[in-house]
């Protein structure tokens, strides 16, 4: 398949109009830290969240997902079961599923827990460059949850890791960039306000999960909720006075947005 700026965009653009059209029911296993942003950023962008996370209903809850977010921020030991329970069901079931490796290879229990869910072959990994890195093998993870390294500064490992796990892999940066281990889309919509609230990254995962939910192609699913989300936060923070109020204007822009918009703002290449 020949994929063009302009074909992405257009890719882009209808898969928004499928996430609003079949409301993908989204399965997060997440950060506490941020779970209830991640869930106001699904409500907001036309999907359903489930937030299940209790050993003995991950399993269950996956199988009837559209799609399923795995997010290793505060892997607590029942999550860590719930997690793996959950990626078991998505490899059983062919469910798509989204690995967010939140600080692997700085902390030892969560980079042991990231190596397991590896090996189910989630269909997309998104991660800062430090930790994409690091799962890829190539570098010893960033400081804590920052990345101590820039989007390009991770791309070989990415591509690398693409073609070891068969995921779609997504750097989020200050211009994004996105490989299926052949293609590299760049999106360098966004705001630098999204490194200023809690919960930016992981609300992405969600994004990128409710597209994966709905669009066939994956590659495609994962720049238009990349470009989407990118889009929306530039049109919230046009409007915010600092972060308190851009993280509420996000989740307003989110629900305001347009195919329109996402094809006529989108800057993919």
């Amino acid at each position: 398949m020949l994929r063009t700026p302009s074909t992405l965009l257009a890719a882009s653009s209808e898969a928004l109009e499928e996430v609003r059209a079949q409301r993908p029911l989204v399965h997060c296993i997440t950060n506490a830290v941020t779970v209830n942003f991640v869930a106001n950023t699904l409500l907001a962008v036309g999907a359903s969240p489930a937030m299940v996370d209790v050993p003995g209903e991950a399993g269950p809850m996956a199988e009837v997902a559209s799609a399923v977010l795995i997010n290793i921020g505060t892997p607590a030991a029942d999550q860590r079961v719930a997690m793996l329970e959950a990626a078991e069901a998505c490899a059983r079931t062919g469910r798509p599923w989204v690995l967010d490796p939140v600080a692997v290879g700085v902390l030892p229990v969560r980079t042991a827990l990231a190596r397991r869910l590896l090996e189910l072959r989630p269909t997309v990994i998104r991660g800062n460059a430090s930790e994409i890195r690091a799962l890829a093998g190539a570098g010893a993870g960033g400081r804590g949850v920052d990345a101590a390294e820039g989007a390009e500064e991770a791309l070989e490992a990415a591509r690398s890791l693409a073609h070891t796990s068969g995921a779609v892999v997504a750097i989020s940066g200050a211009v994004d960039v996105v490989t299926d281990g052949r293609d590299v889309v760049r999106i360098a919509n966004g705001s630098a306000l999204l490194t200023r609230i809690t919960g930016g990254g992981c609300a992405l995962g969600g994004m990128v999960s409710a597209f994966a939910g709905c669009h066939a192609d994956t590659l495609e699913a994962v720049v238009a909720a990349c470009a989407s989300y990118a889009i929306a936060a530039e049109l919230a923070a046009a409007r915010a006075g600092g972060p308190g109020t851009f993280a509420v204007s996000l989740l307003d822009a989110l629900a305001a947005l347009t195919p329109e918009q996402v094809a006529a703002a989108g800057s993919i290449s």
